[in-house]
This record gives structure tokens, C-alpha cells and sequence, in this order.
């Protein structure tokens, strides 16, 4: 007859329970996987390959009693850990988002915002654009796989009941409160670019106004600085790969 006792049971979990809890917590926060429209069935069976794929790459983990405080902090970590680096990539696409809104803005279409139902909020069209464009291109260059690897290289990083990985020194090591300047500085570097060419057609119709002031320039200003903005789009968006892939492995890095 087949026995076994508690301490065998958690002997027999502990490879598999801490680290599906952390790649599922990462499943639940990241682009694209993450979305309202992805159905929870599917992020646990993910996250349970993942899991038993990544064994024997995975360090020992410890063996804690699973009704002990130990355990709630354990699991309080590995949640932690891996909705940290989902919200890490989802702050590279709010640059993205970040860098639509101002180039929306110069070209004046700012005003065209509907309701996007996976946000919950409204959302500007070339905000959308580009931010849709950013999906596919985490997506084209396997952008979950590369968080994949972040998360089980995490635990390298920050092993299980470690006191690194404690949450008050895990926060402070990888500080997610100055991650919002990563906002602004990937949404600047990107629309620089298009919001530099729309000042410049901005200035040139000043001009035309003062010389020609018997020319309606509210007429044809709007359709003009449409259009350049619209070709501004066209040429920068195939550069988008490099800023958007230097910031996710700049954040990224901070797991390994």
C-alpha cells in the first residue's frame, strides 16, 4: 500500500507550486497574454508548462510547510515578483501609448477618443495605432519569450524565501517608483522625431499667414499638418524595434 506524509507532499510541491505561482503572476500583468480577452484557463496551463519545462534550469527550492507564516510570505514573494516584471514590460508600452498621445496632439487628432474596453478608458487613435503596433512588435520579436527567461532567471536573483527576495527589499532593490521616467523618456525618444517635423510645419504656416494674410491658413493648416504627420508615422515607425527593445531589457535587467 501507497503512503506518504505532509512533509513528503510538500517535498513533492515545492519545485512546482512557488515557481507557478510566479510565472502565472507574471501571466496575469504581461502585454498581450495579459488581456482581459485571454482566458484565465489558458494563462494556467501556460504557466503550468512553463513550470514543469523549466525544472531543470529552476534552483532547489526550499521546502516549507505549507500551512505555516512562512508559506504566506513565500507566496506573497512569488506574486510579487512576477507581476513586477509584467508591469515592468506593460510600463515600456505605456511609453508607447505615451508617445502616441503627443504626437496626437501636434497633429490635432487628439480629439478622436473612443472607449477601449481592454483598458477600461479612453483612448486616442494614434494612441491606440500605436499602441497596437507595439503589441505586434512584442509579439514579431518574441517579446514573451524573453520575459519567459527574465522570470526564470529571477530566481537566480531572487530565490524562494530568500531575504532578498523579502518584499520591502525587493522593492528596494528594483525601485518600480522611478520606472515613470521611463514613461516620458521612451515617449519622447520616439515621437521627437514626428513632434520636431509638425513645429517645423507649424512655423512655415505662421510665416505663410503674415505674408499671405489674405490666405485662409485655418483651412488648409489642418489637412497640411495631417498629412505630414501621417508621413512622420509612416517613416518612424519601422525604427520603433530598437528604443522599445533597449527599454524592455533595460528594465528586465534589474530580474537577472
Amino acid at each position: 500500500m501507497l503512503t506518504f506524509n505532509d512533509a513528503q507532499l510538500t517535498a513533492w510541491l515545492a519545485p512546482l507550486i512557488w515557481p507557478f505561482l510566479r510565472v502565472l503572476a507574471l501571466f496575469t500583468t504581461m502585454p498581450v497574454l495579459g488581456m482581459r480577452s485571454v482566458p484565465a484557463r489558458v494563462k494556467v496551463a501556460l504557466a503550468l508548462l512553463i513550470t514543469v519545462a523549466a525544472q531543470p534550469s529552476l534552483p532547489e527550492m526550499p521546502v516549507i510547510a505549507l500551512d505555516s507564516g512562512l508559506a504566506v510570505e513565500a507566496v506573497i514573494q512569488q506574486l510579487l515578483i512576477g507581476m513586477a516584471l509584467g508591469f515592468a514590460a506593460r510600463i515600456v508600452m505605456a511609453g508607447i501609448e505615451f508617445a502616441g498621445e503627443l504626437i496626437g496632439l501636434q497633429m490635432g487628432l487628439n480629439f478622436a477618443s473612443f472607449f477601449d474596453p481592454i483598458s477600461a478608458t479612453q483612448a486616442t487613435s494614434v494612441s491606440r495605432f500605436f499602441s497596437t503596433s507595439a503589441a505586434w512588435l512584442f509579439v514579431v520579436m518574441n517579446g514573451h519569450l524573453l520575459l519567459t527567461a527574465a522570470v526564470i532567471q529571477s530566481f537566480h536573483a531572487f530565490p524562494v524565501a530568500s531575504p532578498d527576495a523579502a518584499p520591502l527589499a525587493f522593492l528596494a532593490q528594483i525601485q518600480p517608483q522611478a520606472w515613470g521616467t521611463e514613461v516620458f523618456r521612451l515617449g519622447l525618444w520616439i515621437a521627437l522625431p514626428i513632434v520636431t517635423m509638425l513645429l517645423f510645419m507649424n512655423l512655415v504656416l505662421g510665416v505663410i499667414a503674415r505674408v499671405a494674410s489674405q490666405m485662409n491658413i485655418f483651412a488648409i493648416g489642418f489637412p497640411i499638418t495631417l498629412g505630414v504627420g501621417l508621413i512622420g508615422i509612416t517613416l518612424t515607425l519601422p525604427l520603433m524595434e530598437q528604443p522599445f527593445t533597449a527599454a524592455l531589457e533595460r528594465l528586465l535587467a534589474q530580474f537577472q
